[in-house]
């Protein structure tokens, strides 16, 4: 049976890597600004590494999913596919053209992220 969210819909959940740098603090930051504008809902994904059975029980309900990567080393996506999620949405932010320890973190960069994010996730509801 799959979870819903507050309109009946499975939810779109958000997995930012949220690392230690500048690009793992704006993947963070656009998965709150994405579930702020209800694109979607910021989900653990250290309950995912970790292995938290209610944690995966509502990741597998999910309607869609979207992992965003600061950088190249891909930790949201690898934890993602380690815990044997597959065919899900993956926004790796290299790929816009920020860089480990040369970007900043502003709110035009973050609505740049949140705004490509909210592309690949899809429409939806959640709350």
């Amino acid at each position: 049976m799959k979870k819903s969210c507050g309109c009946g819909q499975a939810p779109r959940l958000i997995f930012p890597c949220s690392g230690a740098s500048d690009v793992g603090r704006l993947s963070d930051l656009a998965a709150r600004q994405m579930t702020k504008d209800k694109a979607g809902k910021m989900y653990c994904l250290a309950g995912i590494g970790g292995r938290v059975n209610d944690i995966l029980v509502n990741a597998r309900a999910a309607d869609s999913i979207l992992a965003i990567d600061g950088c190249k080393l891909d930790c949201a996506k690898n934890c993602l596919e380690q815990a044997g999620f597959s065919g899900f949405n993956h926004l790796q932010l290299e790929e816009l053209g920020f860089e480990k320890g040369e970007s900043e973190v502003t709110g035009a960069t973050v609505a740049r992220v949140a705004k490509k994010g909210a592309e690949l996730l899809g429409k939806g509801c959640c709350s």
